[in-house]
């Protein structure tokens, strides 16, 4: 066994060089020598994660954990009054790759004949050797490879993922619908209490309270839909949905689930739903769903409706047999999302994401300044200067400001702090970028406001004298 004392200071070594493979193995056999396998194994590990094909660390990781030095199990125990010394010199050679004997005189000769049971008996000899082949390749197939997959799970990482026969086998990875946790809640979305107290009142307080939800019979069958101007929000709110419901996240867009090809499409989209049954609770985010869900009598791609077909499937699916799955989508087009994602069931709720309001503005100001160098900014003022635009617009005028002061700064020959000036040029420069969404709007709230179901929207462009 080791003195501690060396293994100390070969740990120690091996700390201050963490890539040095020679004495991590050196470190590892020590390791094995004294008993501590555990520990050997991590070494061994770090050893490959480093050099995948070092043979030297394949071997000390298969060798059993009595004898680490050898592969092969203990050669038998010799008759009585038999010297094997010259035995276990010669053991390591194959019968396979020498068949004859190699005799180096009169005593291996006298060796030979009494291992073989009698002089001049060559078959005795040749079925002694298969039988020691036969035995060490017993020993071979018996390694316990699973302890060893167990050993080294947590140093080194999977080849393999999913079980094997599973039709759904690693989907989580092999797709891109990775389940998150999102860190965000309500209170990190500045602003917009309107859109808050709505939903509260139509997702999160029944999903809070289950046992009032019964009491009045709530349902949670159908999913919720946020529309409105694009650039404003919709898929900030939706993670912050995730993080109130301490669920998963999973968000896809349109180019993640339509494929080109007959079939992928909708298997795509099966794989997305059963990502989800496995990630429970999970919020599913539907980004574009115009896009994936557009009316079907505009739809002339026969591999296209059978996409929006699958997708209404799935979402029965949800609303009847599954828990733990909450349904949330976005669009900036609602009137064109076919109308049978609409009925109740499905996305039955709507919810209207306005572009920010002054605290909102502030508050998305606040955020895309935070790691600049800044100074002397009036949030107050620019968020009244800028009233009418997007987030995104207001996250461009600060992109702006930012490469202003940049340009400055290499032609003073040094760095200098944003400040307010730049930033208001910034507002002069940028214009908002949803005077066309509104002309759309406006025409779908006077001509086509069907059973009401834009009656937020109307009301808002009456405020701001749009209608």
């Amino acid at each position: 066994m080791e003195p501690e004392p060396l293994l100390d200071s070969l740990r120690s070594a091996v700390n201050a060089m963490p890539d040095d493979v020679p004495l991590r193995l050196h470190l590892a056999t020590m390791l094995l020598s004294a008993g501590q396998r555990d520990e050997a194994v991590r070494h061994l590990g770090a050893v490959l994660q480093r050099d995948p094909g070092n043979a030297e660390a394949m071997r000390l990781l298969t060798a059993p954990a009595s004898g680490p030095a050898e592969v092969s199990g203990p050669p038998a125990s010799p008759p009585a009054g038999v010297d094997n010394s010259s035995e276990r010199v010669r053991g390591s050679v194959s019968p396979a790759t020498n068949p004859t004997p190699v005799q180096d005189g009169p005593g291996d000769a006298a060796e030979a004949r009494d291992a073989s049971g009698g002089a001049g008996d060559s078959s005795g000899a040749d079925e002694a050797g298969h039988a020691r082949a036969a035995g060490e390749g017993r020993a071979a197939d018996s390694y316990d490879w699973s302890q060893a997959e167990d050993e080294l799970r947590d140093v080194l990482p999977a080849m393999f993922v999913g079980e094997a026969g599973s039709v759904s086998a690693g989907i989580d990875e092999a797709r891109a619908y990775d389940a998150e946790h999102t860190g965000l809640t309500l209170a990190d979305v500045a602003g917009l209490d309107e859109v808050k107290k709505r939903l509260e009142a139509a997702f999160l307080a029944p999903m809070r309270n289950p046992e009032l939800r019964k009491l009045y019979g709530k349902s949670l069958r159908g999913g919720l839909l946020l529309y409105g101007p694009p650039g404003c929000g919709k898929t900030f709110i939706a993670r912050a949905v995730a993080g109130e419901l301490g669920a998963r996240f999973i968000t896809v867009s349109f180019a993640a689930l339509i494929d080109m090809f007959v079939g992928r499409s909708e298997r795509n989209i099966h794989e997305l739903f059963e990502v989800a049954r496995r990630n429970a609770p999970c919020v599913v985010f539907l980004d574009e769903v115009d896009a994936i869900g557009q009316k079907r009598s505009q739809l002339r791609n026969t591999p296209m409706r059978s996409a929006v077909n699958q997708l209404l499937l799935e979402l029965d699916d949800v609303a009847s047999d599954n828990t733990g799955v909450f349904l949330l989508a976005a669009t900036n087009h609602p009137w064109d999302v076919d109308s049978a994602l609409r009925r109740p069931g499905r996305f039955d709720r709507t919810l209207l994401v306005l572009p920010p309001d002054g605290p909102a503005r502030e508050g998305v100001f606040r955020y895309h300044l935070r790691d600049r160098p800044v100074a002397g900014i009036d949030l107050a003022r620019l968020s009244r200067l800028t009233d009418g635009y997007s987030g995104a617009d207001i996250a461009h005028i600060c992109e702006t400001a930012a490469e202003q002061a940049l340009l400055d700064s290499v032609q003073r020959g040094e760095a200098r702090l944003i400040g307010q000036a730049d930033l208001e040029a910034a507002v002069g420069e940028v214009k908002p970028s949803l005077g066309t969404w509104f002309e759309t709007a406006r025409n779908v709230a006077l001509f086509a406001n069907e059973g009401g179901a834009y009656d937020d929207l109307v009301a808002y462009l009456r405020k701001r004298r749009l209608i």
